[in-house]
């Protein structure tokens, strides 16, 4: 839009610069090359001498065209004004109501870092219609607010940023910044800021992995080992990889795997599997339970109790598992 608008005075000037040349070429019969020199000094308004005499009907077109030079200036200094006002304007009143979004958030999650890693989490956040609000630095701005992302311009290690991040009503933290030691130095800020906060950081190096642990970090990935490792299967055990892969990350495939936790007023609350119809009615594998002391069943048995806080990881079709979810959570 800003391009558009200073496209138009361009194109003025140069239709006198051609214009004025012309006329000199005709009025005064001058060469091309003393034709334009007199038409820029004249809209210049320099001062410099004139290239050759100049008759009564020249002078007359020199005054037309240093009065017309002279508005037109006056026009492009105000267009080209208007538009650097009207720019920081936009900018300003931007920057207010996306720190007004960003002071409203609560349960979200703060994303340090939009790098590759970065990027992927953003996009399965908005997915999923989770809140999160991204901290990078001053070279990523303009993507960030092509892409409409809430996000903070600043240093994820500083606490001021954190706060401005609203780390104490959020539910998580990403850390995934480049190196080792600044995301050691984010786990450790923000669980001093708040010690209910989960925090899930990246690790270049596996000696960094207890580190960031100690800092803090709930959980730590190390992408360069997981990546390595799901190679090795893809080459050990290509049928299985690509099953897992197809039910994780395919989201065309039909089968799906999800986590979802039973509330306390779930009907499911204290009955077996086998009693609770998953399997049977919701078409549904129970292939895990994450009990709420943290002990994890793999396989359970058709006898295993459901207790509300139990972690169900399940395994069907998208519509049977968004049914299970609101029989697990029924005000959801």
């Amino acid at each position: 839009m800003r391009n558009k608008k200073l496209l138009f005075p361009v194109l003025i000037i140069l239709i006198m610069l051609f214009s004025g040349s012309f006329g000199y070429m005709t009025i005064e019969g001058w060469n091309f090359l003393d034709s334009i020199y007199m038409t820029i000094i004249t809209l210049s308004t320099v001062g410099y001498g004139e290239v050759g005499h100049i008759g009564p009907a020249g002078r007359i077109f020199t005054i037309l065209l240093i009065l017309f030079g002279i508005s037109i200036m006056a026009y492009i200094i105000g267009l080209v004004t208007e538009t650097l006002v009207e720019s920081e304007i936009r900018s300003m009143f931007g920057r207010r109501k996306l720190s007004k979004k960003i002071k409203s958030l609560k349960n979200h999650y703060i994303v340090c870092g939009y790098g590759r890693i970065g990027r992927i989490i953003c996009k399965e956040f908005i997915r999923h219609s989770i809140s999160f609000v991204v901290i990078e630095k001053e070279d990523l701005r303009q993507e960030l607010d092509q892409n409409n992302m809430l996000h903070i311009i600043n240093d994820a290690t500083r606490e001021d940023t954190l706060i401005e991040a609203r780390v104490e009503r959020a539910k998580g933290l990403i850390s995934v910044l480049s190196s080792d030691p600044e995301n050691v130095y984010v786990s450790l800020t923000a669980r001093n800021m708040n010690p209910d906060l989960f925090i899930l950081s990246r690790a270049e190096h596996l000696a960094s992995e207890a580190k960031l642990l100690a800092a803090g970090a709930n959980k730590v990935i190390l992408p360069y080992s997981i990546g390595a490792r799901r190679m090795a299967q893809a080459i050990l055990k290509p049928e299985v990889s690509d099953f897992i892969e197809s039910t994780i990350h395919d989201y065309s495939f039909e089968l799906n795997i999800e986590e979802i936790t039973v509330g306390e007023d779930s009907h499911l609350n204290g009955l077996t599997l086998v009693d609770s119809g998953i399997r049977q009615e919701m078409d549904i594998i129970i292939i895990g339970i994450k009990q709420k002391d943290g002990e994890m069943l793999f396989n359970p048995s058709s006898k295993t109790k459901i207790q509300s806080g139990d972690i169900l990881i399940a395994m069907g079709k998208y519509d049977d598992l968004e049914r299970l979810r609101k029989t697990c959570i029924p005000n959801s």
